[in-house]
């Protein structure tokens, strides 16, 4: 309980405003949130976490106003103020899970994309600026097409973490590793697309006025990547979603079926951090494509 009046006094020294009322947010795996309400009548909300590398926020605001700066683009919640210890943005009011709603998502998504980025790994002002992806980090160092990119920069890094920490074994390791090598041959290379990073369903806010997206981890890279992650841990109306989304911006032929291989790069990331049998599930994945 005493951490809120922290919260309110680091609030009201960023944004100007007294803070008339605070309440605990419930559902981040990472962060601490909490909803903020000011004198101004402004509605926010408030991420600390304790430890977080100096940057860990501002490269999340980052992110968030690169995705917001597409007209017709996916929303975002606006960011109010950053600085090495919190993030606060605007608050998103909860709203219904429609169908209509999940549409709208998936053309918003594909504008988002069609924006584009400077190259693979580049994010705002073509930086190639590592990141976060939960507590993380994520290399975002550049590469010269997408297979090589999605190997050693996304792939390959969480499966050394998740062997080092006994998540994944050998055996299952192998299997991930065959498949790298042939990543040119069974993705159809496309130019870098303006990537959420992280989009699961964890980080899709059904608002009043829409969907927003939240918690990017911000990048170029292949436009199946996001895709992928919503249909991995699943979307209210995700048919609905990618039936929008495919109508505004096509897709390659047979794109449904490598899913499961942009899938490899965040079931490798929970295996890093929980564990549990998310090394089998990437292993299963990466033998369809042998």
């Amino acid at each position: 309980m005493a951490r809120q009046p922290l919260v309110a006094r680091r609030a009201e020294e960023l944004l100007g405003a007294a803070v008339v009322a605070t309440a605990p947010v419930a559902g981040g795996d990472t962060a601490t949130a909490t909803k903020l309400r000011l004198s101004d009548g402004t509605t926010a909300l408030m991420k600390t976490l304790a430890h977080a590398p100096a940057d860990f926020f501002e490269v999340e605001a980052r992110g968030l106003r690169w995705l917001g700066a597409v007209e017709g683009g996916a929303r975002v919640p606006d960011v109010l103020a950053v600085d090495a210890e919190c993030l606060v943005v605007r608050w998103v009011e909860p709203g219904k899970q429609t169908a209509e709603a999940a549409a709208d998502l998936g053309r918003a998504l594909a504008a988002t994309h069609a924006a584009g980025a400077a190259a693979y790994g580049a994010g705002p002002d073509g930086e190639h600026r590592d990141g976060y992806i939960a507590r993380l980090p994520l290399p975002n160092r550049a590469a010269p097409t997408w297979a090589e990119f999605f190997a050693v920069r996304r792939v390959l890094p969480y499966l050394k973490l998740a062997r080092d920490r006994g998540a994944v074994t050998p055996e299952q390791a192998a299997s991930v590793e065959s498949v790298v090598g042939r990543l040119p041959a069974l993705v159809p290379e496309e130019g870098p697309a303006r990537l959420h990073g992280d989009l699961w369903n964890g980080n899709v806010v059904w608002g009043g006025d829409g969907v927003h997206l939240v918690d990017p981890a911000a990048h170029g890279g292949h436009r199946e990547t996001d895709l992928a992650m919503l249909s991995l841990f699943g979307l209210p109306h995700l048919p609905k979603a990618l039936e929008a989304y495919v109508d505004a911006a096509p897709l390659a032929d047979g794109w449904e079926d490598r899913l499961a291989l942009h899938q490899l790069f965040p079931l490798l990331v929970h295996a890093c951090l929980f564990g549990g049998g998310y090394g089998a599930r990437a292993a299963a994945a990466a033998a369809r494509y042998r």
